[in-house]
């Protein structure tokens, strides 16, 4: 995995881009102070190197010494938080409210009660028209302390409907905590496991839905409540890997957000993962023609000002739709096209990978080493898995690590490496069965890779086919389809049946199915 500098600083200024960098000198130098000075000084050396490494920085500042270098990066981080602050303070609604009541705290203790109350009703009717009611409750908290603390003229009226709101606004945000946790929690435990591997992770998956979900869910109006809803069934369907009702849910997700439109800037995180989610539903159930539709809809919506406004959802949204075209090349067996845009994606994960996350990395790198073995680039292949197999930065994606380990026996199979073939499918097998992975197409697999060996191909073609027949019928079991969506082992052996290319394989599939239904 990358080796990132972990230093706080250096990461800030290597994110900023030249209108950010011009905004802070011209913010700094508002005043003159010297330790202001060493800062500009700080910040400008810190921007040249393309490593951070102390003992070489302070060879370059020789005006700062090692005892005041942490006082004075921490005076530049402070410094820096506060620039970007000053510019971006119309970004983002949350920003603007926060700002809100920032003056209101500032205009109540100058004592100008009623000119903070006017800003308090402002920020409430903003924070109102885009459900933001975490904002809420802070407002009319303020307004509270200052009814109850100081005598403000207003009538019976107004203390009884504060009331009243407070109240509501309590149980929304009740309501959005528990709907979000869930969801949040499933999500957890799809990053760590991957799909349900067996009856027992079923069932408790299954008990622990039914517990946390609110008995009047679907009673639930609110735009929040809805999402986090929807997106605890995106999860919950996933993980039991029921893709019809993933597809449901996730096309439910996005449909709220073309019910309400100005939430696709207010929640752009959200919309832009619901459409990533949205095109992985079409992926599990090979739909082409709305995979294709989806995809370009997203791929519009990359190019909007909405879209382009933040560095973290412009490289989410880059990296969601690299993604999908990925996947689109895997499902139509278009491997060696799809190998064309490896280079550009494998250089793009560098660039960001200050702001990408391990598990995303290690999904890349899956997919670049299936399209590899897909068009016969074995010792390509294994080079990528072993960049997931040599990874230990993070505990993430534990169906990954060993599918990775099962992709990687089967490259070496293909490579006719016989002498490392026994000890591979001891380690994998080991392995899969410490994660408690194995399924009965993987059983299958470890049985015909231990006695093919040797076999001539006269020999081996009934093997094979006999094998083929052993897991055709698991297709369609919900506890098997995780090793047909990792890698398409029934297509790899039709391939050796047949006499084909994976690929072309794959790619017949593909062709079949758009004229059956189209």
């Amino acid at each position: 995995m990358p080796n990132r500098s972990t230093d706080a600083l250096f990461q800030l200024i290597k994110s900023l881009h030249k209108a950010e960098k011009r905004h802070f000198k011209l913010y700094i130098k508002r005043a003159t102070a010297k330790e202001d000075l060493k800062i500009v000084e700080l910040f400008d050396t810190l921007d040249k190197l393309d490593d951070y490494e102390e003992r070489e920085l302070l060879k370059k500042l020789p005006s700062i010494k090692k005892p005041q270098l942490n006082n004075i990066k921490s005076h530049l981080y402070k410094q820096l938080l506060a620039s970007l602050r000053d510019l971006k303070s119309t970004d983002t609604l949350e920003l603007q409210l926060s700002e809100q009541l920032d003056n209101a705290r500032i205009l109540y203790h100058k004592g100008l009660k009623h000119q903070a109350m006017r800003i308090l009703e402002r920020a409430k009717e903003l924070a109102t028209a885009n459900g933001k009611f975490n904002y809420l409750a802070q407002v009319i908290s303020l307004e509270k302390k200052i009814e109850t603390l100081h005598i403000t003229r207003t009538i019976q009226e107004k203390t009884e409907k504060l009331t009243q709101e407070a109240l509501e606004i309590s149980g929304h945000i009740d309501r959005v905590t528990r709907l979000s946790n869930l969801a949040l929690r499933l999500y957890g435990w799809y990053v760590m496991h991957g799909h349900a591997r067996n009856e027992k992770d079923e069932t408790g998956i299954r008990q622990f839905f039914k517990e946390q979900l609110p008995s009047d869910a679907f009673e639930l109006t609110d735009f929040y409540e809805k999402l986090y809803l929807y997106q605890s069934y995106t999860w919950y369907a996933f993980i039991r890997q029921d893709f019809l009702m993933y597809y449901r849910y996730s096309k439910k997700w996005v449909d709220l957000f073309y019910e309400q439109e100005v939430m696709q800037k207010v929640e752009i995180g959200h919309f832009i993962k619901g459409l990533h989610n949205l095109l992985n539903a079409h992926f599990d159930l090979r739909n082409y023609q709305q995979f294709q539709v989806v995809l370009k809809q997203f791929e519009e919506f990359a190019k909007t000002p909405i879209a382009q406004q933040h560095d973290n959802f412009r490289i989410h949204t880059d990296i969601y739709i690299n993604s999908a075209r990925l996947n689109w090349h895997l499902m139509t067996g278009t491997f060696k096209e799809g190998l064309g845009l490896v280079s550009t994606m494998a250089n793009n994960l560098k660039e960001y990978e200050l702001y990408v996350d391990p598990h995303r990395i290690v999904v890349f790198y899956y997919k670049f080493a299936t399209l590899y073995f897909g068009s016969g680039d074995y010792n390509t292949c294994i080079d990528y898995l072993q960049k997931i197999i040599n990874d230990t930065s993070a505990n993430l994606r534990i169906d990954l690590q060993s599918y990775a380990r099962l992709m990687h026996m089967m490259a070496h199979y293909e490579l006719g490496n016989d002498d490392i073939m026994e000890s591979q499918i001891k380690s994998v097998y080991r392995f899969m069965a410490k994660m408690k992975n194995l399924t009965v197409v993987e059983e299958e697999m470890f049985r015909f890779i231990r006695h093919s060996f040797g076999l001539s191909p006269r020999k081996l073609k009934p093997e094979l086919e006999k094998f083929l027949q052993k897991i055709k019928h698991l297709e369609k079991n919900r506890f098997e389809t995780r090793a047909f969506a990792y890698l398409d082992i029934i297509s790899w052996v039709e391939s050796k049946v047949f006499e084909k290319p994976m690929n072309r394989v794959i790619n017949e599939k593909y062709l079949a199915s758009r004229k059956r239904r189209y």
